[in-house]
């Protein structure tokens, strides 16, 4: 075989093989079937994997280098410096005898040092930079917990939601058992002559109807599902098998003051807190602007060496005997500087300004969200005992009705009306129930109490 036809077959291996070893990389391994995650899974999950956990967790680093940064501009700096030059130039010259000419030169030279500085004084400049990168980074530190108290409440309000819709689906269900039972009775009274046939055919699209709301509530659980995939950053390729906790120990019992509520919250909330320290930041940042004003002093030393090849002694010899060192202090008053302190100062507290509006907004918008929890936990606990009030009134209904059917005191109408009253109370139970559970996790979350290595449902 000749070498091109080497070449030539190797390239076309090459070519076949790399798009099927990328296919089998992008592959990769399978994803796990049926996993199971309980509530305490995925709160483990979400601190790990959730972006914005991420990305505060990354703020927060940055903010502890931005500190180290500044405060290393309070020690001197310390350079080494070395200069090396080849000099190529001409001279007069005249020999004994000869006219005067020019006589050309070439030399070299070198010079090292080290050299230092130190800023004694420059109006408190450095000293606010620092406390002003400190103030950031504390809130970098406090967007990270409410960050963390975001992502727990997320994953915590989609279990909530997902429990709902079991429940919901358990309820369908168990109407759909109901009418088919009602079914086979209503087949046994119209083959006997003692309901007409009408009945069937309306009791067979009951059923129909009963069997669409099961596989609608099917539906609705899976899509709780994937918002919890969405959460938690699943593959949304895998199977998952999300074990909800019982929220069935909502408290009822619980009374909240409002008062008490926004005062826990102004205390509390990771976010406020986080404000108030970018207000901190800015205003330290208004008096570094104006410390560019004051005159700035500053101490300096160095010490260096130097060899020119034009000169008879060796490199060693002029290093050791060419040295020499100076020390001195300088100090720089601004006098013009076409008005660029009095912007920066100006922008500093317009900024200032700015981050005091923000943290005025937050506190209102954060009073009016522990208001509306404190409203709706109200209104979830008047519902849930409403409609437990309601579904035991409309089983006994169903009862009664069911047995006036039987000997003929009712019609069909009656039953199939009596059966939906039914089921719309234990639909609306469960939502008041969740409900309840729900808005509870909101008062944690919504006055900062929520710890998320504690977080519970319904206990």
């Amino acid at each position: 075989m000749t070498l091109p036809r080497v070449f030539l077959m190797t390239a076309l291996a090459a070519t076949v093989a790399s798009p099927l070893m990328a296919q089998q990389k992008q592959a990769g391994p399978p994803a796990n079937d049926n996993q199971t995650v309980t509530f305490s899974d995925a709160i483990a999950m979400a601190l790990k994997q959730n972006v914005s956990v991420k990305q505060a967790e990354n703020a927060a680093q940055l903010g502890d280098a931005t500190v180290k940064q500044q405060k290393m501009q309070l020690l001197p700096n310390l350079q080494f410096n070395v200069t090396g030059a080849e000099n190529v130039g001409g001279s007069l010259a005249q020999s004994a005898g000869a006219a005067a000419g020019i006589l050309n030169q070439q030399t070299q030279s070198l010079s090292s040092g080290v050299s230092t500085s130190l800023t004694l004084f420059d109006g408190g400049k450095t000293l606010s930079n620092i406390r002003a990168a400190e103030a950031s980074d504390d809130a970098s530190s406090k967007d990270l917990t409410r960050a963390k108290q975001t992502a727990v409440f997320t994953v915590a309000s989609d279990f909530v939601a997902l429990s709902n819709q079991q429940q919901q689906l358990a309820v369908q269900q168990e109407n759909l058992t109901a009418q088919e039972a009602q079914l086979d009775l209503v087949q046994k009274l119209v083959d006997g002559g003692k309901n007409p046939v009408s009945d069937l055919y309306q009791q067979q699209a009951t059923v129909a109807s009963a069997k669409l709301a099961v596989a609608q509530a099917s539906s609705a659980v899976e899509l709780a599902k994937v918002d919890l995939i969405q959460a938690l950053q699943l593959d949304p390729a895998g199977t998952y098998n999300f074990v909800a906790p019982t929220v069935s120990a909502a408290d009822t019992s619980a009374a909240f003051n409002l008062d008490s509520l926004l005062a826990k919250a102004y205390a509390n909330r990771a976010d406020l807190g986080a404000q108030e320290s970018r207000v901190d930041a800015a205003n330290q940042s208004v008096k570094a602007a104006a410390a560019e004003r004051l005159p700035t002093i500053s101490v300096s030393g160095g010490y260096n060496s130097a060899y020119n090849s034009a000169i008879d002694p060796g490199i060693l010899s002029q290093l050791g005997q060419r040295q020499g060192g100076s020390v001195g202090i300088g100090v720089s008053i601004p006098i013009f500087d076409r008005g660029a302190a009095s912007l920066d100062k100006q922008k500093a507290q317009l900024d200032a300004n700015n981050a005091q509006l923000t943290l005025e907004s937050d506190k209102q918008s954060v009073a009016l969200d522990v208001r509306r929890a404190y409203l709706n936990e109200i209104s979830a606990k008047e519902q849930l005992s409403a409609s437990a009030a309601q579904l035991a009134a409309a089983k006994q209904a169903t009862d009664m009705t069911e047995k006036r059917y039987e000997v003929g005191a009712a019609t069909l109408v009656d039953v199939t009306q009596a059966r939906a009253q039914q089921v719309s109370a234990a639909s609306a139970q469960a939502t008041a129930k969740n409900n309840l559970v729900l808005q509870q996790a909101v008062m944690s979350y919504y006055t900062g109490d929520l710890d998320p290595a504690r977080m519970t449902l319904g206990q």
